[in-house]
């Protein structure tokens, strides 16, 4: 009987091309039809990893034939493995493997979860890299805020100008909700040390709404207009808010505040000014890469295959409740799978898939069980409520394990319920230094959830006097996008976007 798909099921998925150098396809369980994530897409030692969603998009060189294999895995399915031009349907299907016990069984001891556990911390120098390696990676980042509360107070104002209706008007320019797309592909240079990081930048881009900033933007002109009309250029700023003390903030610390506009004419004031913003943009071209080397390092520092991490259930599993849940199978190696629950102060429940043969941890699924952080001091607040996530790690033909795919969500609301009031003082002004005061109480609360997705393509062992001799390219900056570019990363191998990243656009492009 000829195989049947639900047609709403398969409109739901992008068909299959095998055409320009380019592979593209969702891979569905054949009994449930729903997609399956993380699973491996490998041809020719290179991999590629499905999205939440189930897809993947392969870019080939002109060394690929239609006759080199692609092979699909996943935890728990039958593998699949055959010639590329033999992957013509609209969608690959992978069926899920029965388990058999027995066979599991028969080539291994009755270990315990604990004793499986201190297996695997007994072979990690055996089935990883934990020195310095040479990394080719893509990390895509996701960043969406969203104001959840704005109420204030004006107490006092002797600038007439900051009234209610202004105040009224920085509320309405607040971006209720915002999203903000990066990502970037390069090689990444390290050991298991956040601090011990070096990265050489091959592309970048950010996707957001600018439009959602020009409100701001023209708010921004308008404090500073009525700050150089009612302010003396030689003042300074107390800055007081509850039991804190004042802080000093000096009139030149405030930017362009009091700047002068710049004669077209005065050759010399034009070219210092441009020099300006060429060093300007050198130093966002330095904060971009250092920000993303930071957040490189701090994702590898925390593999569970190191030591003193968040997730620490392989080097402290004393401090958990193990349960060995089941068997299930990674094509055809056997594999255990261990349920933890903290027992005691660790954060994290989760599920750790560990290898019967050679005991490598594969995968880990974590999800705090608690806040990591629930801080509320004098007004102000911040509880750090998500952090889930998966870490898979894949066998290469070097006989090790490596990192292959990083997915962690994190969620935090911040909120401030406190008085503020900024008091102008001048001290070169006889008889009274206090000259302008406002005093206001403020009730804010925010919401910021951040995605993380990190792809490592392959991974090379390397020594310290190569890590040493690299030196970093700091010459990239992100093209930005309006929009969803299909044409941005033609030609590399990334991780396939979500829909949601595929459907943005901003406000003036839907108006065009």
């Amino acid at each position: 009987m000829p195989r049947t798909i639900n047609p709403i099921v398969f409109l739901l998925f992008i068909s299959i091309a095998v055409q320009s150098q380019n592979l593209s396809s969702t891979i569905i369980d054949s009994v449930t039809k729903k997609p399956v994530p993380y699973a491996t897409v490998q041809l020719n030692n290179r991999g590629m990893i499905t999205n939440e969603e189930g897809r993947f998009k392969f870019s080939f060189d002109s060394t690929i034939r239609k006759i080199d294999t692609l092979y699909i895995s996943s935890i728990g399915y039958e593998s699949i493995g055959k010639p590329i031009g033999e992957f013509t349907d609209s969608i690959i299907v992978l069926r899920p493997k029965a388990i058999e016990l027995r066979e599991v069984i028969v080539s291994n001891k009755a270990y315990t979860p604990r004793e499986i556990i201190e297996l695997v911390e007994d072979n990690i120098a055996k089935n990883y890299y934990t020195d310095f390696t040479k990394k080719r990676i893509f990390l895509r980042e996701t960043y969406q805020n969203e104001v959840l509360k704005t109420d204030y107070e004006l107490k006092e104002s002797s600038i007439a100008a900051f009234n209610d209706n202004f105040l009224d008007s920085v509320i309405r320019s607040l971006p209720k909700q915002n999203t903000y797309y990066t990502e970037m592909l390069g090689d990444l240079y390290g050991n298991d040390d956040a601090d011990n990081q070096k990265l050489d930048l091959i592309k970048a881009s950010e996707m957001y709404d600018k439009d959602k900033n020009l409100d701001v933007e023209k708010l921004e002109e308008k404090f500073n207009q009525i700050v150089k009309e009612n302010i003396k250029s030689d003042s300074y700023f107390k800055i007081k808010s509850g039991w804190f003390f004042g802080t000093k903030i000096d009139a030149d610390e405030m930017g362009d505040l009091f700047k002068d506009d710049i004669d077209s004419t005065d050759v010399a004031a034009l070219n210092k000014r441009s020099e300006e913003e060429k060093k300007q943009k050198e130093n966002r071209r330095k904060s971009f890469s250092g920000y993303k080397r930071k957040t490189l390092g701090n994702l590898i520092e925390n593999l569970p295959i190191f030591d003193d991490t968040d997730y620490n259930v392989i080097f402290k599993p004393g401090r958990y409740d193990l349960t060995l849940e089941s068997f299930t199978y990674l094509g055809d190696q056997a594999v255990y799978v261990i349920d933890f629950i903290p027992d005691g102060s660790p954060e994290y429940k989760g599920k750790l898939y560990i290898n019967a043969d050679d005991f490598a941890l594969i995968r880990m699924d974590f999800e705090n069980t608690e806040p990591l952080r629930d801080f509320k001091l004098l007004g102000v607040s911040i509880n750090e409520y998500l952090a889930k996530g998966s870490i898979l790690f894949a066998k290469g033909s070097d006989q090790k394990y490596h990192l292959r795919y990083y997915d962690i969500i994190k969620g935090v609301r911040a909120g401030v319920k406190r008085p503020l009031k900024i008091i102008e003082k001048n001290k070169n002004v006889k008889g009274r230094r206090k000259q302008n005061e406002l005093s206001l109480k403020v009730d804010a609360a925010f919401g910021n959830v951040n995605h993380y997705e990190l792809v490592v393509f392959n991974e090379e062992l390397i020594n310290e006097e190569q890590f040493e001799y690299f030196k970093e390219n700091n010459d990239i900056l992100p093209t930005y996008m309006p929009n969803y570019d299909p044409e941005f990363w033609k030609g590399y191998n990334i991780i396939e976007p979500n829909q949601a990243i595929k459907a943005f656009t901003s406000e003036a492009e839907l108006v065009n």
